[in-house]
């Protein structure tokens, strides 16, 4: 495993990506920063941190033992490997929403964003950035956030934090290379915010529904239990879990 630490940059999951692309990156390859400008998060968003508080970061990973239909079961092995990681520090309950949000306590303190290389319709690496909120105590206008320090009372050392991370991600990544898909998805699955309980969704269109949370598909769509035992599959542009 290569350690890249940086002061400030701009993104870490951009920096990684530039850096692929001139030269060969050993694989576990990760980048740390102390402060991100233009932290990104799913669907645009943006993810804002203190400097020196949390950890900011993208791990390089060589995927091409995986098929592009199977893609989202990196999400599954990352969501799972910062759930467990969270576990052993004691930070509890840590849950997953849907797709790969986690909750500790009900509030998100961490948050991934993963950006696959693909050459000739064949996975080739995934960039992996996920920003876990440590050590900060305030963050402003953002009252569904949190962190292990707020969860916990207690001040985490980083580099401890990140390398039960990794340590973690390459346990299920692993896993993925056995071919063991079913076992990933279903610890992921026991893992899922709300699941099997009826929760308030909202579509494209702003209209509220309620359902029931069943799974997900290998593909990575919300199963969703709807009225008249209808089962109904959503991709992450389709609709919003609220509560």
């Amino acid at each position: 495993m290569h350690i890249i630490k940086l002061d400030a940059i701009d993104s870490t999951n951009t920096f990684l990506r530039h850096l692929s692309s001139e030269k060969t990156v050993e694989d576990y390859t990760v980048v740390v920063a102390n402060s991100q400008t233009k932290g990104r998060g799913q669907m645009g968003t943006v993810w804002n941190s203190q400097p020196n508080k949390n950890l900011m970061v993208s791990v390089f990973i060589d995927v091409s033992f995986l098929k592009i239909e199977n893609s989202f079961y990196i999400s599954m092995a990352t969501s799972l490997a910062i759930s467990n990681a969270l576990k052993a520090f004691q930070i509890k309950p840590v849950k997953v929403k849907w797709p790969n949000d986690i909750l500790a306590d009900q509030k998100k303190i961490s948050g991934v964003l993963i950006e696959n290389v693909i050459k000739n319709n064949q996975l080739q690496a995934s960039i992996i950035g996920f920003g876990l909120n440590v050590n900060q105590t305030y963050f402003e206008q953002l009252p569904s956030a949190t962190s292990m320090h707020m969860v916990s009372g207690k001040v985490y050392h980083l580099d401890e934090v990140l390398l039960s991370v990794i340590e973690q991600l390459r346990y299920y990544i692993d896993i993925l290379k056995t071919g063991d898909f079913q076992k990933v998805k279903d610890l992921y699955e026991s893992e899922l915010f709300r699941n099997n309980k009826p929760s308030t969704f909202k579509d494209v269109k702003g209209v509220l529904f309620t359902g029931i949370i069943k799974g997900v598909s290998n593909s990575g769509y919300l199963q969703v239990l709807i009225e008249d035992e209808i089962l109904k599959e959503f991709d992450l542009k389709e609709v919003k879990l609220l509560y």
